[in-house]
């Protein structure tokens, strides 16, 4: 959960770099919140449209740059410019190859983005 609330108040934090476990954290969070909303819109009957489920919706809404932003610090720690996310207007192929981009280490080091969250992580714990 430290992870997803790191990625929340990191919300308009477009620059610098999220590590993996970060990103797919927060990613896991959001399908478990996501569920659990939507389960309780359907019990509750709360609808804005035939199948939009309020609480999920309002959710969506509010998650929305946050995960844009740490989408954008995720390609930035595999040394990519955010650029990269117009392949998702490429179905399937497009996705696919965001996907493995996320699931790529970050470069070790530095990289034109900043420090590597990683090393950065290890000294805080190291101390």
């Amino acid at each position: 959960m430290d992870w997803y609330i790191k990625a929340l108040r990191n919300y308009i934090g477009f620059g610098g770099r999220a590590r993996r476990k970060e990103y797919w954290m927060f990613i896991l969070v959001n399908l478990i919140l996501t569920g659990v909303l939507s389960i309780l819109d359907k019990m509750s009957g709360l609808r804005i449209a035939e199948d939009e489920g309020a609480l999920t919706t309002i959710y969506g809404v509010l998650i929305f740059l946050p995960y844009w932003a740490v989408q954008f610090r995720r390609l930035h720690d595999t040394d990519r410019s955010a650029w990269w996310l117009l392949l998702l207007l490429i179905p399937v192929v497009g996705w696919l190859i965001v996907l493995a981009f996320n699931c790529q280490n970050g470069t070790p080091g530095e990289n034109k983005f900043g420090s590597d969250p990683k090393m950065l992580d290890a000294t805080l714990v190291s101390e």
